[in-house]
């Protein structure tokens, strides 16, 4: 059977890959026209596979909005380095530059929610906990780098100083900026290293 012309063909999408498949789907039709552009049919298109298969998978918008979501910070965490578990200043957020390159519409996307939390607050919580993900691996690899306790401050300071990193790059480009930035508050890690140990 042909596809109607303008059409894209559909894929055949197993169960495993075919969830991931439509959660990818998700994240790129947010991070690029916004939450009011996620519907059924739009992930399809995206994906190339029915609607219906969207609906199978995640039953309600809101199911597919809180598994993108899910999705999406799981996926950053991964790609950025975040947490490379060597306890180095100079290994930490490595990725960083590169998972906004190579993922911008995972970045967007996550603003967008973010934003749109502030006019829905039933998304709030699921942000909440899925961003103490986020704030848990900050302090995990800090506690690691740095001898002494590390205070819920300090892990919150560094961790928004790498998400403001994140937007410039998402908004602005200038990778050398945001790289330059790293690299110093790399060095303000070892400085605190230092002087710790010094104590």
């Amino acid at each position: 059977m042909t596809e109607p012309a303008g059409r894209r063909p559909r894929k055949r999408v197993t169960y495993g890959a075919g969830r991931e498949a439509l959660l990818d789907a998700a994240v790129r039709v947010v991070g690029r026209g916004g939450l009011r552009r996620l519907t059924y049919r739009a992930v399809a298109e995206e994906a190339g596979v029915t609607h219906g298969l969207v609906v199978h998978h995640f039953g309600t918008r809101d199911a597919l909005i809180e598994a993108a979501l899910t999705h999406a910070i799981r996926s950053s965490l991964s790609s950025s380095d975040l947490e490379p578990g060597t306890g180095k200043p100079e290994d930490f957020s490595l990725g960083l530059t590169e998972m906004v390159d190579s993922g911008p519409d995972l970045q967007a996307f996550q603003y967008e929610l973010l934003l749109e939390s502030r006019r829905r607050p039933e998304l709030l919580s699921h942000l909440r906990a899925l961003y103490d993900e986020y704030f848990a691996a900050t302090r995990r690899e800090l506690t690691q780098m740095l001898p002494g306790p590390v205070d819920e401050g300090l892990s919150r300071m560094v961790f928004a100083t790498l998400e403001g990193l994140v937007l410039h790059q998402l908004v602005f480009g200038e990778r050398e900026v945001v790289e330059d930035a790293l690299d110093e508050l790399r060095n303000v890690l070892r400085l605190l290293a230092r002087a710790r140990e010094g104590h």
